[in-house]
């Protein structure tokens, strides 16, 4: 069974209980992000996941109760302008000087769209995302060598679910903006990319950086985990010591 095949997507929780574990995550999270700017640590969370799979809903929940000064979000698409001259890696590691002093750098979408996208689309050879694994993972073992905490989330749907989501924006006008044509494309290679998460999971979780994979088919149950696993990771950081 492949990765991605052994995720419960049945989890889920009650409105109660969501709200009761919500809101204590994250004032624990707002609290330890400020011993992470008293301790000068960098934590740098990586949100990968299907489209509309909620990466944008938890990314929000995440900083809803942060300090607005204390954390930036990178929102990944294609490369631009002189970000397609250099080396993929190149425009992540300009964006990992934190700006005016913020110790969290969110990325909705990262350095994987070489080993997903790039891959399924053809936009990098063969050899080029083959090669790009031990890549990957010496620059995030750099990152963790150097003192940055390293989260990363694959937030996984079923075809199912991810299909009632498309055609629920489809039907609501305010929703509208957020499908694209590229969105129903993308789902006709689910088999494709579905194959190609599956070695990314398998060849880029390691001990220093490893995957977090979200059962996201209940968005409650998927939020509350990212915030549980930020905590636990700023826990076990000893960030109080």
């Amino acid at each position: 069974m492949s990765m991605l095949g052994r995720v419960d997507l049945t989890l889920s929780l009650d409105r109660d209980e969501y709200r009761e574990k919500m809101l204590r995550y994250q004032v624990e999270t707002r609290l330890l992000a400020r011993k992470l700017y008293e301790k000068k640590r960098l934590l740098i969370a990586v949100f990968e996941g299907w489209d509309a799979s909620g990466k944008g809903g938890a990314i929000r929940r995440f900083t809803e109760k942060l300090d607005p000064r204390g954390y930036q979000v990178y929102s990944i698409a294609a490369p631009r302008g002189d970000e397609s001259n250099h080396h993929y890696l190149w425009r992540f590691w300009r964006r990992l000087v934190p700006p005016q002093e913020r110790q969290i750098l969110i990325f909705d979408r990262s350095w994987y769209g070489r080993v997903l996208v790039e891959r399924v689309e053809g936009f990098a050879q063969e050899e080029e995302w083959r090669r790009a694994y031990q890549e990957i993972n010496n620059f995030e073992r750099q990152l963790v060598d150097g003192g940055c905490l390293v989260a990363k989330f694959w937030v996984h749907v079923s075809e199912e679910e991810q299909l009632r989501r498309f055609e629920a924006r489809r039907d609501t006008p305010y929703k509208r903006w957020k499908l694209t044509d590229e969105d129903w494309r993308n789902r006709e290679k689910w088999n494709q990319y579905e194959a190609a998460v599956d070695d990314m999971l398998v060849k880029t979780s390691t001990l220093k950086a490893p995957w977090t994979l979200v059962e996201g088919n209940d968005k409650r149950y998927a939020r509350v985990k990212v915030l549980k696993t930020l905590v636990d990771l700023l826990k076990d950081a000893e960030l109080g010591k």
